[in-house]
């Protein structure tokens, strides 16, 4: 089985930045692509970004193209979400999930059928 733990979530100020961590354990993480999610209070799982198995694909939605970047550390098991210039809309739970389909704006919108292994979650809040 495999197991992932998100940390890095924490209370900021609009502007600010925050780096979100996806730790995977019990097997590796290289042949899955990862999606990054967020959830809302009174709204609907949307996704937020992925990356492919190599790394080599890479998709964010509109809303958070240029302020955040996704990564992964093969190495250390780990996929990361930088995110920059944060705004109070991208307060939200962050899930991470782990999947075997490719990475596209179309497979990150079809998570419930696409992305089988999902970590708890980590709270981000953008608050003056």
């Amino acid at each position: 089985q495999m197991q992932l733990v998100e940390s890095g979530g924490g209370l900021v100020q609009p502007g600010g930045s925050l780096r979100l961590s996806c730790a995977a354990s019990g097997r590796t993480l290289n042949y899955y692509t990862i999606g990054w999610f967020r959830q809302a209070p009174g709204k609907e799982r949307e996704g937020v970004s992925c990356i492919s198995s190599s790394g080599g694909n890479t998709n964010y939605a509109d809303s958070v193209k240029g302020r955040f970047a996704i990564s992964r550390d093969a190495a250390k098991n780990t996929v990361y979400l930088q995110m920059d210039s944060l705004k109070p809309e991208d307060t939200a739970v962050y899930y991470c999930a782990a999947g075997e389909s490719a990475c596209t704006t179309l497979s990150l919108s079809k998570w419930r059928l696409l992305y089988g292994y999902w970590g708890q979650g980590t709270q981000v809040t953008v608050s003056s």
